[in-house]
């Protein structure tokens, strides 16, 4: 049998080859995924405010890698990192979400707190208001002068009462309720979150804190959150963002005070515009959250 003998050059074109074909494949959707997936994972408060959507992103990121390494097809590999990528999406945009939520959460514990102190407060002045009028009724053992002082006592809680109700109207004509056919309307508008956001700025949620205040002093009424979008962007994306921006002023209003049970929500995305969305400042009035305030018998009139 003949023998045949290899040249060193051809021996290492063979190893070239044989390390190309083993080599994982890899595509820039997979690279683009993978340094989104680091970044990450170097980000401790996303693993902690989101760690069910991170284990997910994380199965997914195994998925894509382990197409890489059985060289499958480029099709295949971008099929799973996309797959990666919306996870790894999901993983932040839910860490956001949380984020917000213990703001407003925090929130409401130092307004509670302020309110337990003005309550201590007023029951402090009370209780002085009372040992005053009994040193005063002690010494003067006058039966007109107690009458008088349960009058003026009366007059004060009428007033404070009336004013009440003027502060209440105050605050709806602050917040800009209109009467429509649907019934009472409260427009917020850019005030409540940042471009392309779902998370309540603080001026939004001083603005909830008023409505919520309205809504404490009527527990029978009912209300509706509806969401809207300008056109900027696609419909899904805009329906799906106008669902998140109803979703958050529901929990906002929950966190103080208003019960869930009592609040309905509705995206309509880019639907219902206000105005053209021919310029910024008509596609900033069509990026709103409408609140509708139902009826005396908690009806609300849907579009």
């Amino acid at each position: 049998m003949k023998k045949i003998t290899m040249t060193p050059a051809a021996l290492l074109m063979i190893a070239i080859l044989t390390a190309c074909s083993t080599a994982p494949k890899t595509t820039s959707l997979l690279e683009v995924t993978r340094q989104q997936y680091l970044n990450v994972q170097n980000n401790p408060r996303i693993a902690q405010l989101a760690p069910s959507e991170m284990r997910q992103a994380s199965d997914a990121m195994s998925l894509a890698n382990q197409a890489a390494q059985n060289n499958e097809s480029a099709d295949e590999i971008n099929k799973f990192a996309l797959l990666a990528k919306t996870k790894i999406d999901t993983a932040e945009e839910a860490a956001k979400q949380k984020n917000a939520e213990n703001n407003i959460a925090n929130a409401g514990k130092q307004r509670d707190q302020m309110r337990l102190e003005q309550r201590t407060t007023e029951v402090d002045q009370q209780k002085n208001r009372a040992d005053y009028a009994e040193r005063s009724a002690q010494i003067a053992q006058s039966d007109t002068q107690r009458a008088q002082g349960d009058m003026q006592r009366a007059q004060g809680d009428t007033q404070k009462a009336q004013q009440k109700v003027v502060a209440l109207s105050a605050e709806l004509a602050d917040l800009k309720a209109k009467n429509t056919d649907r019934g009472v309307v409260i427009t917020l508008g850019d005030l409540l979150f940042g471009f392309n956001d779902a998370r309540l700025k603080p001026e939004g949620i001083h603005e909830l804190q008023k409505l919520a205040d309205v809504l404490q002093t009527n527990q029978q009424q009912k209300i509706l959150v509806e969401g809207y979008t300008d056109s900027t962007g696609g419909a899904a994306y805009n329906l799906q963002l106008s669902e998140r921006r109803a979703n958050a002023v529901s929990s906002a209003l929950q966190l103080m005070g208003v019960q869930r049970s009592r609040i309905a929500i509705h995206g309509y995305g880019e639907e219902f515009p206000v105005a053209e969305n021919t310029n910024s400042e008509n596609r900033q009035l069509n990026r709103r959250v409408e609140i509708i305030l139902s009826d005396a018998n908690g009806n609300i009139i849907n579009r």
